[in-house]
């Protein structure tokens, strides 16, 4: 994979003038993009700096983080507070992301997404309001593990961390994880799923391969 340099201010640029040319592929006027990547990553800077400039172009967005779509601790730690394996597998509510999240956007939907669901600190429900979105506007959501679930993302983009990179980059009592990371990379290969591949290494120094269809 070839990459060339680039800023995160340049890449949101050109995403968000890339999906602002996308079509759902069920025909809805809504669409769904995914910022994929570790928590070292920092997919939540990515993904509002694309919604700074989706908005520059004239779009309503709503930003959502799979930290809001954790489990109840009951089921998050049935195995241990520290197993990656359930960290990759069972910690995040995908079904409640495809209810609250993506069905909205479908052709027909209503429009009101869920933007978060569970508080891990509180370990209760957020209570937050629905948030209704209009014709022609995007969710983005953003955070581990995004590929693999076929969730209608319009536009995809893995944020990858070298397992060097990843190491150094998180924090010592989080490396418990790092296991769930390796596994993610043999069995989901996320930089051959994803529409867009950002390295991201060096968190001042950015590269990345291009838009879709530009090599």
């Amino acid at each position: 994979m070839r990459l060339e340099a680039i800023t995160w201010e340049r890449l949101a640029v050109e995403l968000a003038g890339y999906a602002d040319g996308l079509s759902a592929a069920d025909g809805s006027s809504r669409l769904a993009l995914g910022i994929d990547g570790a928590p070292a990553a920092r997919t939540g800077e990515g993904a509002e700096r694309l919604a700074q400039e989706l908005r520059l172009l004239g779009r309503a967005v709503l930003v959502v983080p799979t930290e809001g779509f954790l489990r109840p601790a009951s089921l998050r730690f049935e195995y241990g507070k520290r197993d990656p394996d359930a960290y990759a597998d069972s910690w995040f509510d995908t079904g409640a992301l495809w209810r609250e999240v993506f069905a909205p956007l479908e052709a027909g939907g209503s429009g009101r997404v869920l933007p978060d669901l569970w508080d891990p600190v509180t370990d209760r429900a957020t209570r937050t309001p629905y948030h209704f979105l209009p014709d022609g506007g995007v969710v983005i959501v953003h955070g581990p593990f995004l590929l693999g679930h076929w969730f209608p993302f319009a536009l995809s983009v893995h944020l990858r961390l070298s397992p060097g990179a990843l190491r150094r980059r998180t924090a010592e009592p989080e490396r418990w994880t790092l296991p769930a990371f390796v596994r993610y990379e043999e069995e989901v290969a996320p930089t051959e799923r994803a529409d867009v591949v950002v390295r991201a290494d060096d968190p001042s120094h950015p590269a990345w391969a291009g838009l879709p269809g530009s090599g």
